[in-house]
């Protein structure tokens, strides 16, 4: 249950529409969505890691989709027939996470080990978005001629 109305806000502001969007879905989002875990981590100034926990996924099984500013990663268990559990405790069920990513975020790469996939990231920002330092002309004074 969502106890946020960000309606007023939407009334207030002009050009934030996307970011108050994103603020709505995540709230909305945090509350039915818990599965798989994962952790973000700060990995430099510049970097971070995405940990999340893929147990019983093989490469194969597991999709990772880098689009605009979406990152979206999907496990669908493929199905496995010939197996004769008496009681089956994996929670073996296929998920879709879903990341909003800050501009100029790319994917470094991804890795899967242990049951655990890690995406890199790493902020690239483009040099023309760079902060630049802008010298300052000044004219040199020439003196007046003197009439003699």
């Amino acid at each position: 249950m969502r106890n946020f109305d960000f309606a007023p806000l939407f009334r207030q502001t002009i050009g934030f529409d996307r970011m108050l969007d994103l603020l709505d879905q995540t709230v909305d989002f945090e509350a039915t969505m818990g599965y798989p875990p994962y952790n973000i981590e700060k990995t430099g100034e510049e970097s971070y890691r995405l940990t999340i926990v893929v147990a019983g996924f093989k490469p194969e099984e597991l999709a990772i989709v880098a689009e605009g500013v979406a990152l979206t990663v999907t496990g669908e268990k493929m199905p496995n027939g010939g197996d004769n559990f008496l009681y089956r405790g994996f929670a073996e069920r296929g998920f879709k996470r879903s990341f909003q990513l800050a501009e100029h975020m790319k994917v470094a790469g991804a890795q899967l080990e242990n049951g655990l996939l890690w995406i890199n990231l790493k902020r690239e920002v483009p040099e023309a978005m760079k902060p630049r330092t802008i010298g300052i002309a000044t004219k040199t004074a020439v003196p007046l001629a003197t009439a003699a």
